[in-house]
């Protein structure tokens, strides 16, 4: 617990799919508490809450403020307020934001609140109910859904965090292709790396977004000092507006948690489990790789989507009786999706007609009748098929993760984990 009081607040829910971005407010809101004298205490927080909320905009993340009290609150207040009418896309139908103010410590029932909205759902009622027992005060905006994820935006704890530094574009520029210098870009990545990390994917940029929204490019890292030195590296062929550094949950897995058998899996919430292998993973039209994972409890499909392109032909080499852990999770096809997986415990073994003592490998003479070669006539009675080791280009303790091009914000890549 955090036994100080300060002066919060939270924005979610301003966003579309067709533009605009929560960040690009915060920022502008930021730009506008400079002007006024109103300083806010480190960094603004971006924090993504649960991936498969049904009602998510885009990003599914809420950012917050914190200042001392000794600021000028009701004029931030009033600026928050008024930039979040003006900037929010209100024609969008599920759009629907929600702003926060909170002044106070911050609690452990805040925290778990928190966790909540990033691990199941929270209704709005819920979150109405929650903030008048912290006695916070909200503003609602159409329906007001925001507000679940500003409450979680003030109260996340961040244990593990990264950083990131968004630029964004000219107003004039929306909706049109980003102008970046690729060459730039490699530049970037080859001299910060891994401080920063997830910047390119062979030809794919991924500090690019591919929506219409106000950012030019996103850099991700561990520390905000190597985000001066990778902004100036970075060449844009069109002109940044504005930026702004992030401290977030991004990359941290805290969307993960852990479950001890598959039956406690729960659809819209992300897990990691363990299981083994049922049958050999199999393509579908339209690329999507299935295959069944079970322990003594039950059993899950689990999927890798044809996005994540190349992790299929590593999923393709799992066989039955393969042991892993898969982290990822259940969406509205109560498909487990995969972020990534390791190996726990290989099959080795693939289970084969026995070979004649001539050389030539015995077919089955019937049901409970044993193996008969049809080249010289022998015959055993065992039924028993014969172990044979087979070699595995999958790796025991090895773990695998999908493309950064398909990588959710939350997910934690292996550079992150020490293991790539």
């Amino acid at each position: 617990m955090i036994n100080m009081d300060y002066f919060y607040i939270g924005i979610d829910d301003t966003d579309s799919p067709d533009g605009m971005c929560t960040t690009f407010l915060a920022s502008a809101i930021l730009k506008e508490f400079k002007k006024n004298d109103i300083e806010i205490i480190g960094f603004p927080r971006l924090i993504r809450l649960n991936p498969f909320a049904k009602f998510k905009t885009r990003g599914n993340g809420g950012i917050s403020f914190k200042l001392d009290l000794n600021q000028k609150i009701d004029l931030a207040k009033e600026i928050v307020l008024k930039f979040v009418s003006e900037l929010s896309i209100m024609d969008c139908d599920n759009t629907n934001p929600g702003v926060v103010f909170y002044k106070g410590e911050i609690t452990e029932e805040m925290i778990r609140y928190a966790f909540k909205a990033i691990y199941s759902i929270i209704t709005i009622e819920e979150a109405e109910e929650f903030a008048s027992q912290i006695g916070a005060e909200i503003h609602k905006f159409k329906k007001g859904r925001g507000i679940i994820g500003s409450i979680a935006a003030i109260s996340c704890p961040l244990e593990d965090y990264t950083y990131e530094l968004l630029a964004y574009r000219d107003s004039s520029r929306y909706g049109t292709l980003r102008e970046i210098d690729y060459d730039s870009v490699v530049r970037m990545d080859k001299e910060t790396f891994p401080e920063t990390f997830e910047n390119i994917d062979g030809e794919y940029l991924a500090i690019e977004p591919k929506t219409p929204c106000p950012i030019l490019y996103g850099i991700r890292s561990n520390n905000p000092e190597v985000l001066d030195i990778a902004r100036d590296i970075v060449i844009p062929n069109e002109r940044i507006a504005d930026s702004c550094i992030f401290k977030t949950n991004q990359h941290t897995d805290m969307h993960i948690q852990n479950a001890n058998r598959i039956s406690e899996l729960k659809q819209y919430s992300c897990y990691k489990v363990r299981g083994i292998v049922k049958d050999k993973p199999h393509i579908i039209e339209g690329g999507h790789m299935f295959f069944t994972l079970y322990d003594e409890s039950g059993e899950i499909e689990c999927g890798a989507y044809e996005p994540t392109k190349n992790f299929r032909k590593i999923v393709a080499e799992l066989k039955a009786g393969d042991e892993i852990e898969v982290y990822g999770g259940i969406g509205e096809q109560n498909t487990f999706n995969i972020e990534k997986f390791q190996v726990l415990k290989l099959n080795q073994f693939l289970y084969k007609n026995p070979i004649c003592e001539c050389g030539k490998r015995m077919t089955s003479a019937g049901k409970g009748k044993g193996f008969k070669c049809k080249n010289c006539g022998r015959k055993i009675g065992s039924d028993d098929k014969v172990p044979e080791i087979v070699e595995r280009s999958l790796i025991n303790g090895k773990f695998y993760e999908t493309p950064v091009s398909a990588r959710r914000h939350l997910s934690k890549p292996l550079i992150r984990m020490n293991l790539d």
